[in-house]
Parts: structure tokens; C-alpha cells; sequence
């Protein structure tokens, strides 16, 4: 089709139709590489974590308490949530979305997706295989820290080689950006700490566990300093627009990043209860700043979606408060965990992943190729049970844990159980988008508008 239309037409004609071509094919060549990431990461998210989660959960509960399970095995599980589950959205969503990358005619940019894929996906899965079963663990340790931060170093190179369009160059560059940029290298920063800590741990630790205060901060540098903060700038980016809000407060955004960090790096020093108090200022600052509890100011875009996505979104940044506040609660009271679990737990299913369930059905079709999510009943009952689920956590892990009573620990199970459900029909909401959903026909026209 390119040969014929260079032999039909001269001139910027023919140049404008066969650069629409080649981007055509490009994008997808990138739908496709995307479509491996989400389906890698999914899988991190059903068996490896939410499965072993609800495993880990269980028998705590039936144990009235960790007993004899092991740190390691619940570390496999978190591992594989945060780096297998959402870096694996994380590093698939970037790769798509750098236009240099996607209109470039070299091949080896295209290639680079692939071996971060490969590397990444190795790493996460060595790394579960390691803390779950122990073998050759004081080896296979590092060996995952170093495929998962090479993988990441390939990524952020090309992260960093993006250039922007000549005409973009005359404007500064929006917060939600510099948001997403600062997530970026705090994430390239936790990979550094995760090969230092593992190489230490492999040397002369008695099982692939992290030390516990260790581990403690550096769940707050993945948490504050890399997950928040990447929703956040999404956030600022396509949500005005989904839920007809005025756009982001630039200086609040500036404010909130400042407060957040400025808690991540006094947790990094053991300061936890004045980090936990500026994690707070700067959630409630990153609430004004994104305007999500302000009314719409125009009809939310819920095409193709459903109904209920703004409210759900709402939700996610109500949990974010919910747990910035346990966070503090636990730095004065906390005795035996259950605090710091909710505070954790909140952040990491009530905001991070509500707001994954509740924007990844609107945006992850479309830039894998399709018109629509499957189901949007499925789309609403994943995000219904979800928060049903978080909410039987978040209050029984409080109230088991810290002794306040007994009958706590039968609810833990339950909460389990609806979490596991809600993830799993996510995943199969996604899985029969890619199968049976129909695929979009001007993916290029789209890019080029």
C-alpha cells in the first residue's frame, strides 16, 4: 500500500500517507507489547499475589496471629503485587506512551520493550520463587534485584531519551508530569535499594526476609514516593476530563509533591511519626490540588464505561486519606501490626488499586488496540467487592491484631476471599476484551488528532 501510493502521489502528500502507514503499523507493534505487560502483570496479580495474599491471610487468622509464617513468604507476596502487578502496568504504560518511540523506524527501540519484558518478568517471578521456596535463595536473590533493575534501567533510558515536539518546547512542563517523572526515579531509587539490601540479606541473613524496620521504610519509598505519586499524575492528566472537573491547581500539585517527598525521605531517616504527619498534609494538599471532591463542572465522559467510574474515583482518594490517617495513628499506638497492616492495606487496595480498577477499564482497551471494556458489569462488580473487601480488612486488621476482639480474625478470611473474587473479575473483564472485544480500525488517525 506504501509502494503504491509513492508511485501515485509526490510531494507532502505522499509523505503524510505513508508516515500514516508506518504509524499505523507501529502502533500495533505497541498495542501488542502493551497487551504482554498487562497480561504479565495480571497473572502477578492473581496467583503469585492476591492468591498467596489470601493464603498468607488465612493462615494468620486461624493462627490468631503470624505464628509460624514466615516474613519471607508474606514479602513474596507483596513483592509480586507492587513490582509483578502494577510495574508491570507501569513499565508496559510507558512504553507505549513515548511518541518517539512509536513513530521511530528503528527496530531496536521496539526490541528494548521486549527485553525489558523479559527481564522484568524473570526478575518478579525468581524473586517469588526464591522467598516462597528458599532454594538457592542467597543466589537467586540478588540475581532477581539485578534483571529487575537492569530491566528498569532500559526502560528509564528510554524514559529519558524522549524528546519533546518542537512545538511543545515553548511550554514548561506540566506538573503531572514532572509528578510522573519524580515517580519514575523514586522507582529507579527503590530497584538500587532493592539490590543493595538483597545483596547484604544474601550475605549474611538466615532466610530472604528483609529486616522488619527496614522493610518498613522501604514499603513508605514504594507506597509514598512511587505509587501515590504516579497515580497522582495520572491523575492530574486524564481524570479533569473523565469525571468534567477544572483542571488541577498547579501550585497545590507543586505543594503536595513537596510535602509528600519531604515525608518519604524523613521516613528514610527512622523519623516515622513526623513522616507520617507530612504524608497526610500532603495527601489532603494532593486532594484539593486534583479537585476530586469538588462537583463536576461538566458531564463526566463515562462512555463505554460504567456509571458509577467518578464516584469510585472519589473513593480511592477517600481511602488514601483513610490510610495517610492510620499511618499516623500506628507511628503513636501501634503494638502488634494491625495499624501499620491497615494503613498499608488501605493505601495499597483501597486507593492504588480502586483507582487501577476504575481507570484501567477506560484507558487499557483503548491503547491495546480496542473500542471498549467487555463488560462494564463485570467493570462494577470487581470495583463493588473490591472496596467491600478493603473495608473488612482495613477494620477487622485493627481490631484482631491490636486485641481489641477476638471475633475479628473470622472476618479476615471473608475479606480475603471478596478480594481475591474482585480481582479475579477484573482480570477475566480484561482477558475477554483482548479475546472478544472489537478492535479499534483508526488507531493511527486517532494519535495523529
Amino acid at each position: 500500500m506504501a509502494g503504491s501510493l509513492i508511485t501515485i502521489h509526490s510531494g507532502p502528500v505522499a509523505r503524510h500517507e505513508v508516515t500514516y502507514a508506518l504509524l499505523a503499523q507501529k502502533e500495533k507493534h505497541f498495542a501488542l507489547l502493551l497487551r504482554a505487560y498487562i497480561g504479565a502483570g495480571l497473572l502477578f496479580m492473581l496467583l503469585p499475589g492476591t492468591f498467596l495474599g489470601v493464603w498468607n491471610l488465612i493462615s494468620i487468622s486461624a493462627q490468631h496471629g503470624f505464628g509460624k509464617l514466615s516474613p519471607a513468604w508474606i514479602q513474596a507476596h507483596g513483592h509480586a503485587q507492587v513490582f509483578g502487578w502494577i510495574g508491570s502496568f507501569i513499565l508496559g504504560l510507558g512504553f507505549y506512551s513515548l511518541p518517539h518511540i512509536k513513530i521511530s523506524a528503528a527496530g531496536p527501540r521496539f526490541l528494548s520493550g521486549w527485553v525489558c519484558w523479559g527481564m522484568w518478568t524473570s526478575g518478579v517471578l525468581i524473586r517469588w520463587f526464591a522467598n516462597s521456596y528458599l532454594w538457592h535463595w542467597r543466589v537467586l536473590l540478588p540475581a532477581s534485584a539485578l534483571l529487575e533493575l537492569a530491566a528498569f534501567l532500559i526502560f528509564f533510558r528510554a524514559v529519558s531519551s524522549h524528546k519533546r515536539l518542537p512545538s511543545a518546547k515553548k511550554k514548561p512542563m506540566e506538573m503531572w508530569m514532572v509528578t510522573v517523572i519524580l515517580a519514575t526515579c523514586a522507582f529507579l531509587a527503590a530497584l538500587v535499594v532493592n539490590l543493595v539490601v538483597s545483596i547484604l540479606v544474601a550475605q549474611s541473613g538466615d532466610d530472604p526476609a528483609f529486616p522488619h524496620r527496614l522493610d518498613q521504610r522501604y514499603l513508605v519509598l514504594l507506597g509514598w514516593g512511587v505509587l501515590a505519586p504516579m497515580v497522582w499524575g495520572f491523575t492530574a492528566r486524564w481524570v479533569p476530563t473523565f469525571l468534567g472537573l477544572e483542571q488541577s491547581d498547579e501550585r497545590l500539585l507543586l505543594a503536595g509533591i513537596v510535602l509528600d517527598y519531604a515525608g518519604v525521605v524523613t521516613s528514610g531517616f527512622g523519623f516515622l511519626p513526623a513522616a507520617c504527619v507530612l504524608l497526610l498534609a500532603g495527601g489532603l494538599v494532593m486532594v484539593l490540588a486534583l479537585r476530586v471532591s469538588e462537583p463536576a463542572v461538566r458531564l463526566p465522559k463515562v462512555i463505554g464505561v460504567h456509571p458509577s467510574f467518578p464516584v469510585f474515583v472519589r473513593i480511592a482518594y477517600a481511602w488514601m486519606i483513610v490510610a495517610a490517617c492510620l499511618g499516623v495513628w500506628a507511628s503513636k499506638a501501634d503494638r502488634a501490626g494491625g495499624i501499620w497492616g491497615s494503613s498499608r492495606h488501605a493505601l495499597t487496595v483501597g486507593f492504588i488499586s480502586t483507582m487501577v480498577f476504575a481507570i484501567g477499564p477506560r484507558v487499557l482497551p483503548f491503547f491495546a488496540g480496542f473500542v471498549r471494556i467487555f463488560s462494564v458489569r463485570l467493570m462494577f462488580a470487581a470495583l463493588a467487592l473490591l472496596n467491600l473487601g478493603c473495608l473488612l480488612r482495613v477494620s477487622s486488621e485493627v481490631i484482631a491484631y491490636e486485641g481489641y476482639g477476638r471475633w475479628a480474625w473470622s472476618v479476615l478470611p471473608i475479606s480475603a476471599v471478596t478480594e481475591l473474587t474482585a480481582v479475579s473479575l477484573f482480570a477475566l473483564n480484561l482477558l475477554l476484551t483482548f479475546l472478544h472485544s472489537p478492535k479499534s480500525e483508526n488507531l493511527a488517525a486517532t494519535i495523529a488528532t
